[in-house]
């Protein structure tokens, strides 16, 4: 048996380290190199680990199917350094965004090697120097925005060449001369804040109008149009007063994806609009003092809005995508209309161009991972009744999300981390719906698997799609999660010669009937024995090898509360039995083979001596 654990840690190991090279290390040097260039602090970007090549599961890195890095979004961290030239290498690379820094020195002209690149924000920073003549290069180029930095000397003519530009961003540098009139065709353009010649020589604006076009009309010619777009104008704002009027019964169905103005606020409904200056004031300009976790969805942020209250503030990661804005309405309605009193309340959310915040209601005790294994000094443990308390709330909050919310909501990530516990220490179950959220903006990438190693059920692990019964997994690992007090992977377990995953560890003690080597050692024997039992057998049929196997939540409530469990638990220990059996016989199998092959070859070195 320890060979086999040996040959299992070595497998998970050999796994982890091809998906560690499944890139070229060059994308991981480049963007690493970036890292070490902005003068980033040990607290931003923490999962940017050197050691591992591999970027994409990096925060705020996003990569296609082939595992090319195609997007790097950077906004308003707080950086002070320089950009650094290897990005140039990053040959994929379709959006990058490092607006709202602090970031100094020139532009890279290595940048015009990135033939792929759409969309390029540096805006807000302290950039200086010229706009590199190479950015003639970037062919697929749709979006420049380069606005409020220190950049001198002329626009390049080579920025004329490039077709597919929509948008060109430049105001308020110190650029200066003249403006080649092809770049009056694009359709959004501002030079506004230069000394560059707009108009004494070209009949054109410094900045392009709502239309698209800065270019002044022949009289009659502006005449006749000014009626036109008037007349269009009237009929439009009819027809928007008209539905407006008509649909404010129905509360936030409006597109909101603009900035509040100040510190302003507005209802929709049940949910509040936050201007991003007011949230920005509550969390310290988001401090990482004020971090309060950090996952796969972005960081969560404590914050205290003007009249006191304490938020948490969820800054989603990467949001700039095209499209992306009316799947966050919708998603962000799915999620405000999910009320039960179990699941976490959205207060409200903040939109700008470039940033897609969520506001939720701060809770005192943290979550039940943190109770469980995050006590300090002269903190109670989290008591049996109150385990007991948080199983069953969790339950009816996914029932809820499963059976009761069309359409259905499934978590993904069901775990111990996004259970909330309130002042009373009810159980809250948050980030639902933010893998739905996260995923439906993207355009061109595979949705990847979304969760916690150790939680993740088998089958969406292997094939990437998710279903309640997926959900059913993760919860039935947060019960183990409950009663053990341990967490889902503990690589120390094999230090001690056992399992390295909870599930198979608690499987094992159950068999042998330890139930006093499962239950968390820090309630001291002050638990419910029947409690204890009945959670686990819970927990082992909520995770079955085969989802059609495992109990729908209400199931599992009904369970919790007594009814049912014992004819379930009869059908899955037979089951369990044959299965353990027939592994059983497989293993004497190969450890047969495994002996005879060993003895060849023992005759074989043999003889030839």
């Amino acid at each position: 048996m320890m060979l086999l654990k040996m040959d299992l840690v070595f497998a998970v190991l050999v796994l982890a380290c091809l998906q560690s090279f499944v890139l070229p290390d060059s994308q991981g040097e480049a963007l690493f190199s970036l890292w070490k260039s902005l003068n980033s602090s040990p607290n931003q970007l923490k999962d940017w680990n050197p050691d591992q090549l591999n970027p994409c599961g990096w925060l705020n890195v996003e990569c296609d199917p082939n595992k090319n890095v195609v997007s790097v979004i950077l906004a308003n961290i707080g950086f002070s350094g320089i950009l650094s030239p290897e990005l140039g290498s990053l040959k994929n690379l379709q959006t990058l965004s490092l607006q709202g820094n602090g970031i100094t020195g020139e532009i890279p002209k290595e940048f015009g090697n990135l033939t792929s690149l759409s969309t390029l924000n540096l805006e807000n920073n302290n950039l200086n120097g010229e706009i590199p003549a190479s950015f003639g290069n970037l062919k697929n180029l749709q979006f420049l925005t380069l606005n409020n930095n220190n950049l001198s000397g002329t626009i390049p003519e080579s920025l004329s060449s490039l077709s597919n530009l929509i948008s060109l961003q430049l105001a308020s540098n110190a650029l200066m001369g003249q403006i080649s009139e092809q770049l009056f065709s694009v359709k959004t353009y501002n030079f506004t804040g230069n000394h560059l010649n707009c108009g004494v020589i070209l009949p054109h604006n410094c900045a392009s109008d709502i239309y698209g076009s800065g270019a002044k009309s022949k009289p009659k010619l502006g005449i006749i149009v000014g009626l036109v777009v008037g007349l269009i104008i009237l009929l439009l704002l009819g027809g928007l007063l008209y539905f407006t009027c008509k649909r404010r019964h129905k509360g936030f169905k409006h597109e909101v994806f603009e900035d509040v103005a100040g510190d302003q606020r507005i209802a929709f409904g049940q949910l509040i609009r936050f201007s991003w200056r007011e949230l920005q004031l509550a969390t310290d300009n988001f401090s990482e003092k004020h971090v309060l976790g950090q996952g796969g969805f972005g960081k969560v942020y404590k914050g205290v809005l003007s009249d006191n209250t304490e938020v948490a503030v969820k800054r989603l990661t990467d949001y700039e995508r095209p499209g992306g804005d009316a799947a966050f309405r919708r998603e962000v309605e799915m999620i405000s209309v999910a009320v039960h009193r179990n699941l976490l309340r959205l207060i409200g959310f903040c939109t700008t161009p470039s940033e897609r915040l969520l506001v939720y209601p701060f809770m005192q005790n943290l979550s039940v991972a943190d109770r469980l294994r995050e006590i300090k000094p002269g903190e109670p443990v989290l008591d049996w009744p109150t385990r007991r308390q948080v199983a069953l709330g969790t339950a009816c909050g996914l029932e809820y999300l499963h059976e009761h919310c069309n359409p259905k909501i499934i978590h993904r990530d069901v775990k111990a981390a996004n259970v909330l516990l309130d002042e009373d220490f009810e159980a809250v179950v948050g980030d639902f719906g933010l893998a739905k959220l996260v995923d439906v903006r993207k355009t061109n990438v595979t949705t990847e698997v979304r969760g916690t190693l150790g939680h993740i059920a088998p089958e969406y692990l292997s094939t990437g799609k998710s279903s309640e019964k997926t959900d059913v997994f993760g919860y039935g690992i947060m019960l183990l999660e409950l009663v053990t007090g341990q967490r889902a992977v503990d690589f120390s377990r094999l230090d001690e010669d056992d399992d390295l995953f909870l599930l198979d560890h608690v499987k094992k003690l159950e068999r042998e009937k330890r139930l006093d080597a499962i239950v968390d050692r820090n309630l001291n024997d002050s638990f419910n024995v029947q409690e204890v039992e009945m959670m686990i057998k819970v927990a082992l049929l909520c995770t079955q090898g085969s989802p059609e196997d495992r109990p729908l939540m209400s199931e599992v409530v009904r369970m919790l509360q007594g009814d049912g469990l014992a004819e379930r638990w009869e059908e899955w220990q037979n089951v369990e039995v044959t299965r353990r059996q027939q592994h059983e016989r497989l293993q004497r199998r190969f450890n047969q083979g495994e002996d005879s092959v060993y003895n060849q070859d023992a005759i074989k070195l043999f003889g030839e001596r």
